[in-house]
């Protein structure tokens, strides 16, 4: 119901054939059926026999940032190749049926949607590509309990399997974006805000120990963010960490408010929806933060090839952009 339709609009919008596609990558956390969905697509589009798919699961909402991070490595070691990201969520096998307050949030927030990317390494596709994936990192922290454990599926006291979400899950979210945040800051941010960040440090330590340590700004660089739909608590979370505005995070915000979590292709909605405003031009610099269970934290920055005039009819804001931005509940950010 999902894969299809973007599967169908990729394919035209790019005029490209089944055959043409050498590698296929599937993200789906909640839904890992046999055979494969990845297989599911291979044999609705009849595609060639040596075509690399893989199947990702149950890596929640990083997954979507952790598809391209794999077909970027790929693309390494395979010339001359295209290869298609399909992102979705399925949430019928993780509806939680009990009654435990701590399982019911993936039922109140988590949406299904889907969402589809082909990245290529072929020399003639820079006069059409939208973006330039610049860099990809990953962080993972599944060796620390709080949090491997922060979300988790397990069984209720009455037997019904669903996912819980632990109160001290925001905590366990803030530590994995502090060392994803330290690594990808080492690697794209200018001298000068490094060195003020090492400074900060240096006179907590020696001179002033109540003084604040200085947060390097990611806007120096970043034009664009999108973040982890999460709920409302973890975008504000997020926003204020990283000093955005209003502005900064209403993407985030509004595909939360019209679309709700979902999960694995929430960022490509986001990305959408900034396309849809026409605030993405020429040369600007987008941040995609993906955060899922174990902890896990992706990145990818992508660089704009060119600039996006209107919207266009696959873009899932095609119908509604006028009407947002609307006033959202607990944006807890600076204004």
């Amino acid at each position: 119901m999902v894969f299809f339709p973007v599967m169908d609009d990729l394919l035209s919008k790019t005029k490209l054939s089944p055959l043409d596609i050498d590698i296929l990558i599937v993200n789906c956390s909640g839904f890992c059926p046999s055979p494969s969905l990845c297989s599911l697509v291979v044999n609705k589009y009849t595609m060639r026999s040596d075509v690399k798919s893989y199947s990702l699961s149950g890596m929640g909402c990083s997954a979507g940032a952790n598809g391209i991070d794999l077909a970027l490595n790929l693309l390494k070691t395979h010339e001359n190749s295209n290869a298609i990201v399909l992102s979705t969520e399925i949430l019928s096998s993780g509806w939680d049926p009990g009654n435990e307050k701590s399982k019911l949030f993936l039922n109140s927030v988590f949406r299904m949607g889907s969402a589809g990317i082909l990245l290529t390494n072929k020399k003639e596709a820079k006069n059409t590509s939208k973006y330039k994936v610049l860099s990809s990192l990953r962080t993972q922290r599944a060796f620390d309990d709080r949090a491997y454990f922060a979300a988790y599926r397990e069984e209720d006291s009455c037997g019904k399997l669903g996912v819980t979400f632990k109160k001290d899950l925001l905590q366990a979210v803030g530590e994995t974006l502090r060392s994803h945040m330290t690594i990808l800051g080492s690697q794209i941010l200018p001298f000068a805000e490094k060195l003020r960040h090492v400074l900060s440090i240096i006179r907590k330590k020696l001179f002033d120990k109540s003084g604040e340590i200085y947060m390097p700004s990611f806007k120096s660089v970043i034009h664009h963010f999108c973040l982890p739909t999460s709920g409302k608590a973890l975008i504000s979370e997020v926003a204020q960490g990283l000093k955005l505005h209003a502005r900064d995070v209403e993407a985030a915000f509004m595909t939360l408010h019209r679309f709700g979590n979902q999960s694995l292709s929430s960022l490509w909605y986001e990305l959408a929806y900034m396309e849809g405003k026409e605030r993405v031009k020429k040369a600007d610099k987008v941040w995609v933060l993906g955060l899922g269970t174990g902890l896990k934290c992706s990145s990818l920055i992508l660089k704009c090839l060119r600039t996006t005039a209107g919207v266009s009819k696959s873009n899932p804001w095609n119908d509604c952009t006028h009407f947002y931005p609307v006033e959202a509940d607990d944006q807890r950010f600076p204004t």
